[in-house]
């Protein structure tokens, strides 16, 4: 079993490989690798997708190594492979980003990434540190976690969904804020599980676990 964190040069994918290691040597779920080869990508059983900074660069990165976004779309799309998106790589999955100039994403999640806007003007923006998540609905890769767990965040624009059927868990932050998005074979985190210790460790392992 092998799950490949893609290395598309849009952030420190040190901790999330760390993680993910220690989850798998746990757990029994196999060879971790970071990766920016499509061959590794097209080989891989479950795909991992980080991002750090702003929707348009981390897209242009992305869909700027043609072989690389090439074998993400068709190991997810067409092959079923569990795919887990993280931080922008889970705004990534929007149809539409509207960070700076309006960006086409990979489009696997109805909705658009919108600036967040907190109904109390004393909540800073960007959204960091750690918050309450409140879960929506169950799903396999939220086995063991419940609302009022805690994860971190760090991020100034978030996902609205279009369908209420593909949003697993938000948060309150002056109104509610995306966490957790998926549909079919799909997973994304707002927050960054590497960094929200047991309940972050808990989603990796499962996302390990997870065969949709």
């Amino acid at each position: 079993m092998l799950t490949v964190l893609i290395d598309y040069e849009s952030g420190n994918l040190h901790s999330a490989e760390k993680a993910f290691q220690r989850m798998a040597a746990e757990t029994g779920g196999g060879e971790i690798l970071v990766s920016s080869r499509a061959e590794d990508v097209a080989r891989a059983d479950r795909l991992v997708l980080p991002g750090d900074g702003a929707f348009p660069a981390c897209c242009q990165a992305l869909k700027g190594r043609e072989n690389l976004y090439g074998a993400l779309r068709e190991a997810v799309e067409r092959k079923g492979r569990p795919f887990l998106g993280i931080c922008v790589g889970m705004q990534l999955m929007a149809e539409l980003g509207r960070e700076y100039a309006t960006t086409a994403g990979l489009g696997w999640i109805g909705g658009e990434v919108v600036k967040i806007t907190p109904a109390d003007p004393a909540l800073k923006v960007p959204h960091m540190g750690w918050n309450d998540l409140i879960v929506d609905k169950p799903h396999p890769v939220l086995a063991g976690i419940e609302t009022g767990q805690h994860a971190y965040f760090v991020h100034s624009y978030q996902m609205r969904v279009r369908r209420e059927e593909e949003l697993l868990a938000h948060v309150d932050y002056g109104g509610d804020v995306t966490a957790i998005v998926a549909r079919d074979n799909m997973v994304g985190t707002q927050f960054h599980p590497e960094k929200s210790q047991a309940t972050g460790l808990r989603l990796i392992a499962n996302f390990l676990k997870w065969n949709p």
